[in-house]
């Protein structure tokens, strides 16, 4: 059997106990700080074993993913390189990847060998009850390898993401950070001022948002204390995007005020090519780009 240590009993951390065990050929243990949520695992059979001793749930691991905020990480790998052996594999599921590389490859350098990672899946929803099997299912897990990583880690890691479901691509790490910036960070973004842009000039247009509105609002219910660390650990990339999306707006917001019949051709091209653009993606299933 293979040890897979999960740390942090979320969505994404429960899902992947889950979908490991779907997979078969995995001893699934998962940490979670509170004795409280360790109880919860326990009773709804997450995982093989559950508990709040970190090392414990680390030691002799195959496999280690941490599945907790950003800025929780590096202290958490600390703590568990003395446990864990030269080859074992360990990644992470962060939403935003050159900030998590540059802490914890160090850390691993010697103990364990760290490969960045990020399933692009998920929901607006949160915890452990909103875990699910087939979340990774056709998703696209993006590893973030550094000039340091191993060959041989990186295809374990690969290896480990396809068997979970996902489709793996691989880029670097500062890459990985503008593109998501774009696709997931910004969005989220957009979606929130969107939402706050209504309350405050047409509270009563909420009264009448019909499937339109709530669907391209739908993300701005996660998390805030998550979104919060992410934008600000991306800031550079996220600020880039945004200043492309006020762009855009300004671009449009011009031909609105021209009222030509010139002006009224640019708007249809304008429309068209997002129509055109929007419906080439591959979205498999409605499960959104998370976070």
């Amino acid at each position: 059997m293979t040890k897979l240590a999960v740390i942090g009993p979320g969505l994404l951390g429960g899902s992947l106990a889950l979908a490991a065990r779907r997979a078969g050929g995995f001893h699934v243990s998962l940490w979670a700080r509170r004795p409280e949520a360790v109880e919860e695992l326990r009773e709804l059979g997450v995982a093989d074993e559950a508990s709040n001793n970190l090392l414990a749930v680390a030691d002799a691991a195959d496999v280690v993913v941490f599945c907790v905020p950003v800025g929780a990480m590096a202290a958490l790998a600390e703590q568990v390189v003395p446990v864990l052996r030269a080859d074992t594999l360990v990644t992470d599921v962060g939403s935003v990847k050159a900030p998590v590389v540059a802490q914890l490859a160090p850390i691993f350098r010697t103990g364990a060998r760290f490969v960045g990672s990020h399933p692009m899946a998920g929901s607006e929803q949160t915890g452990i009850r909103a875990a699910r099997a087939d979340l990774f299912d056709d998703a696209v897990c993006i590893l973030t390898p550094n000039g340091e990583s191993a060959p041989e880690a990186v295809s374990g890691i690969r290896e480990f993401w396809t068997t979970m479901g996902c489709r793996v691509m691989e880029i670097s790490p500062e890459a990985h950070d503008d593109a998501v910036a774009a696709v997931s960070h910004l969005p989220h973004l957009a979606a929130a001022a969107l939402v706050n842009a209504v309350a405050e000039k047409s509270p009563g247009a909420f009264d009448f948002a019909g499937p339109g509105f709530r669907d391209t609002t739908r993300v701005a219910s996660g998390p805030p204390d998550m979104w919060t660390e992410i934008l600000s650990s991306n800031r550079r990339a996220v600020r880039k995007s945004a200043e492309a999306m006020i762009a855009k707006l300004e671009e449009f917001i011009t031909l609105l005020d021209s009222n030509t019949p010139e002006s009224e051709t640019r708007m249809n091209q304008f429309l068209t090519q997002a129509k055109v653009q929007r419906d080439s993606l591959r979205l498999v299933r409605d499960a959104g780009l998370l976070q």
